[in-house]
């Protein structure tokens, strides 16, 4: 049976009369003849021949219902369950193209051959060729800007919590940085140094062409001990079920993001299905975590020597040999399970996956638990395939277990400060095995555990709906409309047994929700073609509209007189029992942001040598005084490819292309509503007070960058490098400040401006890959990055020097180590001068001291 696309008419025998007999008979022979005569043009019209072969993918297996057409003409087939096919094609076929969904299109020569056999790659290999860039991709030999492009034989390996820690290290100019050994912390990411005087600096994360609030819906929380340390953005996201990550670096590779893009932009494209038969896909990891290195400290032996030594009273030795941070550490287990089902044919593909992780921290009665699940259909529809509409579900839940540390912590300090300033031959447990709590400033860090819980809830939906049709094969429409919901719950309890004086006698409940949402509209137009056999145009126009909302509620309480009590529950499931005159209720919801955006690109592309790229964006962001909405962000890049010129015929050089760019990008990075008058409602009936002063040309931090780089590729790119130099200038800084003057508008509420100074980072990056074996069996490669950033501040008013790096413990009230000053890096230590202990009093000696600044405000919110 034959499946080509066309029907071949055979003639049939008629029976009938005797030729030449009758009238009929003699228009018979009439017709005969005619035929007759014409039959060498028919035949020679309608000459075919027959071409055979298998179509297979890279590990050798078949795969059926691949398109295999004669270029030009309505000629093709498809390919059997076993990826085999049969064609007749015209005697004049030079070539057969064979497609497939989810693979890369192949055109092979059929030149004197009767069959052939073909190996295509999946779309996982092609993108290898292919970077993804802001609303698309583009050909990474057409690459004109600083980016880092990872695939998954590139990340760390591994479980892990979050994405950004499969790039640790990876890329050159990135600095990933783990803020805390908390399972599921936060991390610290830095693109080319840092410029954020305010805010967390952190990139935008764009999740399959959705762009990310950057926040946690895990309410904060603030006790007598301090602040908790925040949760990562990205823990909704199962690093199993990432294909690639791309990090924006230079202006003109981030310009496309426009007022969000100050910090770099960071690329997280997820695993699609792939046509064929259906594939499970099942991993299984665990292990165990213990605490790599301990600070040194006196054991109970030590420190009694300690004491003959420095003849210290007696009473201080207890009697006990205990290890107070042994008894709060563990080793930690960690299992991880993942599932995937992926298929689908030309018609659609999909992939659903399952993860579950459960990661113990070393410190105990800490944890992390996620479940999480992802859903990608790709479907087309009509008879060309032009019409299609893809679809993207992430679900998760993870639920956090948090012991008392925190960033500023009081002279009692936090749980590793206390275990470490414990006195080892004190008591840890009763002679029941309960902890041992003494009245007092010390705590014992075995009472503070037990006595301290903090579990957090954090559930998060990100979903997509992108409609497209292709007029041809070189213009595309798509739309994409997206909302991204995440709900955290957090119940917070200390027992009253505890004693710190704030809570001792009485205990402490926190009960507090936050809501997250955002949504988005987007609709591009692309337009890629080749226009003449040198000449290609790669462009895009687009409009997008988002929207922002965050609001929640809590309610924290001290117990009644004679405390909560001990009924076997916890103090937050009873909370109504609380002392009415020592509840508190809160509430809020911060103003809507919405950022209305225009934005196009072209990339041009002279016989593959010739590269220029040129982006603009226009902003409009109601986050900005009345006077300062809308920001415009132009780049332009230029790349020259001297391997392809016909003068340079070095035959062990594969790329050889010099790039230069320019671009300007903004910052919005910070609280919604401040450039308005904003005013709380005050507990207890108290009125409203004033929180923030309107600002009506409060405008966009701007931020240029000048990029220039060099790519090489020698023995058949078996030996790449890639050098970068790039000056980044930060100028018109959001700032908050309270007004210096009496009978302020607003008294002492924060007024943002747009601070005079600038901060410039400059910097060479390196980047080098050894591909020492490659085969299907094996394969060996090296990488190595590095980066050399210099940064300073200048242009500040001449007395200005601001003071951050909040230093906490005991004796540390008020004190900083760190400030913002002209000269010198931003947020650079500034520290007296050490000059060791003074022999009769027992106190250490120190000289120099930092000025006075002239502006002392809130930097960290």
């Amino acid at each position: 049976m034959s499946n080509n696309w066309y029907k071949r008419y055979t003639s049939y025998e008629q029976p009938g009369t005797t030729a030449g007999s009758g009238p009929l008979g003699r228009l018979s022979v009439l017709a005969s003849s005619v035929v007759l005569s014409l039959l060498p043009l028919l035949v020679q019209a309608q000459a075919t021949r027959s071409v055979s072969g298998r179509v297979v993918d890279g590990t050798g297996s078949g795969l059926p219902g691949v398109t295999v057409i004669v270029p030009g003409s309505t000629v093709g087939t498809s390919t059997s369950s076993d990826g085999s096919f049969q064609l007749e094609v015209p005697t004049t076929a030079t070539a057969l193209s064979f497609s497939f969904v989810g693979y890369t299109s192949q055109r092979v020569d059929i030149t004197g051959k009767s069959s052939v056999q073909v190996t295509l790659r999946d779309d996982a290999q092609a993108l290898g060729d292919v970077v993804v860039v802001g609303y698309g991709t583009v050909k990474k030999t057409d690459l004109t800007g600083a980016v880092s492009s990872l695939s998954p034989k590139d990340f760390n390996k591994g479980t892990f919590t979050s994405p950004d820690q499969l790039i640790q290290g990876r890329a050159s100019g990135v600095q990933v940085t783990q803020n805390s050994g908390q399972p599921g912390g936060a991390a610290t990411i830095r693109i080319r140094g840092n410029s954020a005087v305010t805010g967390t600096g952190q990139p935008l994360y764009v999740v399959d062409g959705v762009p990310l609030d950057g926040r946690s819906a895990r309410p904060g929380l603030t006790t007598a001990i301090g602040d908790s340390p925040n949760s990562n953005p990205l823990n909704f996201l199962n690093p199993a079920d990432i294909e690639s990550i791309d990090i924006l670096k230079d202006a003109s590779a981030t310009a496309i993001y426009g007022s969000r893009a100050a910090y770099g932009v960071v690329l997280i494209t997820t695993k699609k299905g792939k046509s064929g038969e259906p594939r499970l896909d099942v991993g299984v990891s665990g292990g165990f975590s213990q605490i790599m290195r301990r600070v040194e400290v006196l054991d109970a032996s030590q420190y009694r020597q300690a004491l003959r030594y420095y003849d210290a009273p007696a009473t201080n030795d207890k009697g006990q040999n205990n290890d107070p941070l042994g008894e709060i550490l563990r080793t930690a287990p960690l299992q991880n399970y993942n599932v995937a089902l992926s298929g689908g044919n030309d018609n659609g593909r999909y992939r659903l996956s399952l993860g579950y992780l459960d990661q113990q921290g070393i410190v105990k009665k800490t944890g992390f638990e996620k479940y999480s699940a992802q859903l990608a259909t790709n479907l087309k529809f009509l008879q060309s395939k032009r019409l299609g509409v893809d679809v993207n579900l992430t679900a998760s839940q993870f639920r956090e277990q948090l012991a008392p540390i925190t960033n500023n912590g009081d002279f009692r300090g936090s749980l590793i400060g206390q275990a470490l300033q414990y006195n080892p031959t004190d008591s840890l447990y009763n002679a029941d095995g309960s902890p041992f709590v003494r009245r007092g400033t010390t705590i014992n860090p075995v009472a503070q555990l037990e006595y301290y819980n903090d579990k957090s809830r954090v559930t998060t939906v990100l979903a997509s709906l992108s409609p497209y049709y292709k007029f041809t094969d070189w213009l595309e429409y798509r739309a994409l409309v997206s909302a991204n919901y995440s709900t955290g719950i957090r119940r917070t309890s200390i027992d009253q047994r505890l004693n710190i004086e704030d809570y001792f006698g009485r205990g402490f409940a926190l009960v507090a929700n936050n809501e997250l949402l955002t949504q988005q509209m987007t609709h591009t137009l692309n337009f890629n073609r080749q226009l003449t056999t040198d000449f290609n145009l790669n462009a895009l126009l687009g409009y997008e509209y988002q929207r922002f909302s965050n609001s929640g509620s809590g309610v924290n309480a001290l117990g009644p007189a004679g405390g909560f009590g001990t009924y076997g529950l916890d103090y937050t499931n009873y909370i109504q029992f609380s002392n009415p005159s020592a509840r508190n209720i809160t509430s809020f919801v911060d103003p809507e942001t919405e950022l209305q955006s225009y934005f196009g690109r072209a990339i041009l592309n002279y016989k593959n040598r010739y590269l220029l790229t040129a982006t603009l964006r226009a902003d409009g962001s109601t986050k900005f005084g009345a006077n300062n909405r809308y920001g415009y962000f132009p780049s332009a890049s230029v790349a020259w490819d001297v391997s392809q010129e016909s003068f340079f015929a070095v035959e062990a050089v594969n790329q050889l292309k010099a790039r230069v760019g320019y671009g300007r990008t903004g910052n919005q990075e910070f609280p919604a509503g401040s450039a308005q008058s904003q005013f709380v409602f005050l507990p207890n009936s108290g009125g409203l007070g004033q929180i923030t002063n309107a600002n009506p040309d409060l405008k966009w931090q701007s931020d240029e960058q000048f990029n220039a780089g060099l790519d090489v590729a020698v023995f058949n790119n078996r030996l790449t490098l890639t050098a970068d130099y790039f000056y980044k200038r930060t100028t018109d800084l959001l700032y908050p400040n309270i007004p210096g003057y009496p009978a302020a508008p607003g008294g002492n509420s924060v007024i943002w401006f747009n601070l005079d100074g600038t901060i410039v980072n400059r910097g060479v990056e390196l980047l080098a890959g050894i591909t020492a074996v490659d085969n299907q069996r094996f394969g060996l490669n090296f990488n190595a990055n590095a980066t050399f950033v210099k940064n300073e501040v200048s242009d500040l008013p001449a007395t200005l020097i601001i003071q951050t790096g909040t230093l906490s413990g005991q004796g540390l009230s008020g004190v900083t180590a760190e400030t913002i000053q002209n000269g010198r890096p931003i947020n650079g230590f500034s520290l007296p001068t050490y000059n060791g202990i003074n022999a009769d009093t027992g106190c250490t000696m120190s000289s120099g001291r930092r000025a006075t600044p002239e502006i002392r405000t809130l930097l960290r919110w």
